[in-house]
């Protein structure tokens, strides 16, 4: 388990990846790249082509792909962090590193709810959600990017005080709906209160997650207009397919389909916003920790159950949980474009799949086998210890 400052990663390093097989770009209305190359300096992508076509020369480092496949980072929408790679909510601890072994790159809290003893007082909730965000901005549990400090709403709050939360540099709110505003017109003041200050939000949707939680229907949702559909498969308790239809046709927020959720639901959300010709609002977490447990694998295995059973191919599958997710998040990472972040995933058919290739395997239902993890141009992990052996793995050749 390594945990190394932000602001180091990438310095000084050009990186050259080579010999790619298939390069997913994260990007819904262009899945696939015609390019088997692609150049990063100072921990951004600078030049995707063929190998032919751009500057290779002056590499401070070399990956050869090895004819794999190379995609943006995986972004888990929906974690629950609590003090670096520890959680209290299993007393685990190397859960976010064994996630990377699992293709996630960046994670974004839905709140720090885990926290024992976790305040519910005005002061306490800013001061732990401060807290949360500059730990995790100074340090990250093997390299991955953890944005937290993400407060649950509570009675009390005024706008004055998503202001400081904003200054301070908050820019998440935690569900809405796991403190005591569980109302839609007053969640629906606070949401406008952070949107003004410039925080993202999320509310929580479906039966209790825990015993003292509550049901949050659609019409507390549609009336908090938050900006993402929390598990909207439930967590783990899904509303009716009425309600969550209801959810994909009145409102034009995120719809997050989460792993620890209600699987039925998910195929049922992913059709309906197929039919509604919205798949570009579908964005991917696994709602971990959780009573059942930490889900290392719990984003591929949403991508691959999406696409064997929810008839969706697999290249636009893997959108869901990178391009989307930082389209509609506003992060700098989650595709494959000139200037992002230089946050991949190598991956290859596992060894003995059914499916040719890996696009046809991950369509078959199985499981990726994961070569290498790169963040902010740094090689992270090199083959998973969680996933299937992947058929193929690229290799740090300098």
């Amino acid at each position: 388990m390594v945990h190394e400052e932000a602001a180091k990663s990438g310095a000084g390093v050009k990186l050259v990846i080579r010999n790619i097989g298939l390069l997913l770009s994260g990007d819904l209305q262009r899945p696939i790249l015609d390019a088997d190359t692609v150049v990063v300096k100072e921990g951004k992508i600078a030049a995707i082509g063929r190998e032919k076509e751009v500057d290779t020369e002056n590499a401070t480092q070399v990956i050869d792909a090895n004819g794999t496949t190379l995609a943006p980072g995986l972004i888990d929408s929906h974690v629950h962090p609590v003090a670096g790679d520890w959680t209290p909510r299993q007393n685990q601890i190397g859960w976010i590193d064994s996630c990377l072994h699992g293709g996630v790159t960046t994670m974004i809290s839905a709140g720090e709810v885990h926290m024992p003893g976790r305040p519910k007082d005005v002061v306490g909730v800013k001061a732990m959600a401060i807290t949360a965000q500059r730990a995790f901005s100074a340090l990250r549990p093997s390299g991955v990017k953890v944005l937290a400090g993400a407060p649950v709403i509570e009675h009390g709050m005024v706008e004055e005080d998503f202001r400081s939360l904003a200054e301070a540099g908050v820019r998440l709110l935690g569900e809405v709906g796991l403190g005591s505003v569980k109302d839609g017109p007053t969640a629906r003041q606070m949401v406008a209160w952070a949107r003004k200050h410039g925080m993202q939000s999320t509310i929580h949707t479906g039966g209790p997650s825990i015993p003292g939680s509550s049901l949050i229907d659609k019409d507390v949702v549609l009336a908090a207009d938050a900006d993402v559909v929390g598990h909207i498969n439930g967590g783990h308790t899904a509303l009716p397919d009425a309600q969550i239809r209801g959810l994909c046709e009145e409102s034009s927020r995120a719809l997050e389909i989460v792993h620890n959720g209600n699987e039925r639901a998910a195929l049922f959300t992913l059709r309906t916003a197929k039919e509604l010709k919205q798949l570009h609002r579908v964005i991917l977490g696994t709602d971990a920790p959780a009573g059942s447990g930490v889900q290392p694998l719990g984003i591929i295995r949403v991508i691959a159950a999406l696409s064997s059973v929810g008839e969706i191919p697999a290249e636009l599958a893997f959108c869901f949980a990178t391009g989307n997710t930082a389209r509609i998040r506003n992060l700098d990472c989650g595709l494959i474009e000139v200037g992002r972040a230089a946050d991949f995933v190598f991956m290859d058919a596992a060894q003995h799949s059914a499916g040719k290739t890996l696009l046809e395997s991950v369509r078959l239902g199985d499981l990726p086998g994961i070569g290498m993890t790169v963040i902010d141009g740094d090689v992270r992990s090199e083959r998973s210890r969680n996933t299937p052996p992947a058929t193929r793995v690229p290799k740090l050749v300098k």
